[in-house]
Order: C-alpha cells, then structure tokens, then sequence
C-alpha cells in the first residue's frame, strides 16, 4: 500500500548528511522569534484559554492585545538589556493600528517576517487566488515601509494550502517557518524550485506550551534550557538550529518574565559557543554552502 505523500522533500536522517559549520565557527545556531500579532474584534480564530464559545469575546480579545500594549515593550526592553538579536514574525495590521512597535522593531535593528495581514485569519482557509492577493499584498506592504522585501514567511498558525510553498516561493520568498520536521535547516521542493525550511518549535513554542498544555513558566523555562543544553551537546557532531518562539500576549506577563530572564541568562553564559543570529542570517549562509551539503539542494 502507498501512503499519501507531500512531494516537497525526501526522507534522509540527520547522520546522513555533510558537516559544516556556521559562521562563526560554532555548529549551534540559536534564533528567538517573536510573534507580533494583530486581531479582529469578534470574528475569527480566539485563543485556547477561553471556550470555544467564548473565542470572540472582548475578554479573549483584550488578552491577546495585552502583549501589544504591555508584553512586547517589556520584551524589548529585556532583549535589549541583553544585546539579543530578535526577528518579528509581523502581521501587517500592525502598521496600520501599531506603528511603535514597528519603530521599535527598527530601533533594535531585528528581522521582520512576512506573517500575513491578521492572525484571526488562517491561511489555508481561501481560495488560491485570494491566497496568492494576501501574499502579495503583505510582502508589497513590508517592501514599503521597510525600503527591502522580506525574505521570510511564516502563516497564521502555521496554516498552509497544497499551494502555499509554491505562492511563496513565487512571490520571492527565500525560507518559511511553517514545516518543523527537523533540527537543520532543509531545502523543500516547488514547482518553480526550492525554498528552505527553517527549524521551528511546535512543542515548546510558549503559546502551546503555556496556554495549550498548561505548563508553569518555571517548567516552561526549564523545557527551553533543557532543549538548549541538549542540542549544544548534540551540536558537537552535527550544525544545528535551536529556535526559541515567544507571544508577547503570554510570556510578556510580569509572573511569567522572570523564568524567561533565567532562560536567557543561562543562554549567556555560553554565547561564545553558539551563533546568536536571525533566521535570514541562517538562510543566507546555508544557501552558500557548496551542493550537495544541504538535503533537498538538487531541487
């Protein structure tokens, strides 16, 4: 019996492949993405803390614009106490209803991401046509108020059509965040070439972890640090990515900070063995590496 497939790349496991290193010589790559996202009043997709038919409630919708208001700016202010790198996964609303937290996004000098227009709506849930528009319409939108296109995407809750990496890969879009099947990054096939995927967490993105299965922060924290350490004593063999995805609307609350600081304290300690970066960072350098070193580069 054949099993479905999605024909975007193939099987080969992690010790298979070529070694190489990252820029700095190191072979373990750490990148922190944070979402900064805008939502409807009263339509759309709500958030796992309340009911189902609670999800459009002004409550729901008040807690989410928490981290808008309050979370993102404690954020920063930590980030940039600790010379933090960041990349912002960006609804485009926010320009139109947020234009602050887009100047402080620049003051840090971090990476914005293409993220759709709000996050009340999914992806996959329109047409092609109407897919390809939203496309189009949020990398035109980034490409004016930035001076340069993004170079990566990431869909509203990672929700993705048959013909999602192939839109992207058309409007110009070097990498995406929405396949997490590996600790490297890996090159997924198109029907007009490749585009890479970038390493991002499911489990331990603080949104699921926090909301979703309930964690405390300190066990949240303690998750991060664990997967941290492990992948630095794993990174002896082999480069890899260990990506860390932040909500201001759920680690920006004051309780939950502190655990957080302590992640980031203990990733300090070892910085000069890691390459703090930005996945544009990480996209630009594998997609310099010589063939044959990156699964999925014959694409």
């Amino acid at each position: 019996m054949t099993l479905e497939h999605h024909g975007r790349y193939e099987y080969r496991n992690i010790d298979q492949r070529p070694t190489y290193e990252w820029p700095n010589g190191t072979r373990l790559a750490v990148f922190v993405a944070m979402n900064v996202e805008v939502f409807r009043f009263g339509k759309g997709k709500g958030a796992a803390i309340a009911p189902p038919d609670q999800a459009q409630s002004p409550s729901i919708y008040s807690y989410r614009d928490y981290g808008n208001r309050v979370g993102f700016w404690r954020l920063m202010d930590m980030f940039r106490e600790m010379n933090i790198p960041l990349e912002h996964q960006l609804n485009t609303a926010a320009y139109d209803l947020h234009p602050d937290i887009v100047e402080r996004i620049r003051a840090h000098g971090d990476e914005i991401l293409g993220h759709g227009h709000t996050n009340s709506d999914e992806q996959a849930a329109v047409s092609v046509e109407e897919e390809r528009a939203l496309i189009e319409q949020c990398t035109a939108r980034i490409t004016k108020e930035e001076g340069h296109a993004p170079t990566g995407w990431m869909s509203p809750w990672f929700s993705n059509s048959d013909q999602t990496l192939d839109l992207l890969q058309e409007a110009g879009y070097k990498y995406v965040m929405d396949w997490t099947s590996d600790d490297q990054p890996i090159w997924a096939k198109t029907r007009n070439g490749k585009i890479l995927l970038m390493p991002y967490p499911i489990e331990s993105n603080d949104n699921r972890a926090l909301v979703w299965f309930r964690y405390s922060s300190k066990e949240y924290a303690d998750m991060l640090i664990d997967a941290f350490d492990e992948m630095l004593e794993q990174s002896k063999r082999q480069p890899l990515v260990c990506p860390i995805a932040l909500h201001p609307f759920v680690v920006g609350r004051p309780y939950r900070l502190p655990q957080l600081r302590r992640v980031f304290e203990h990733i300090q300690k070892h910085r000069d063995q890691i390459w703090l970066t930005r996945p544009g960072d990480i996209y630009r350098h594998v997609a310099s590496l010589p063939p044959g070193t990156v699964p999925g580069d014959q694409y």
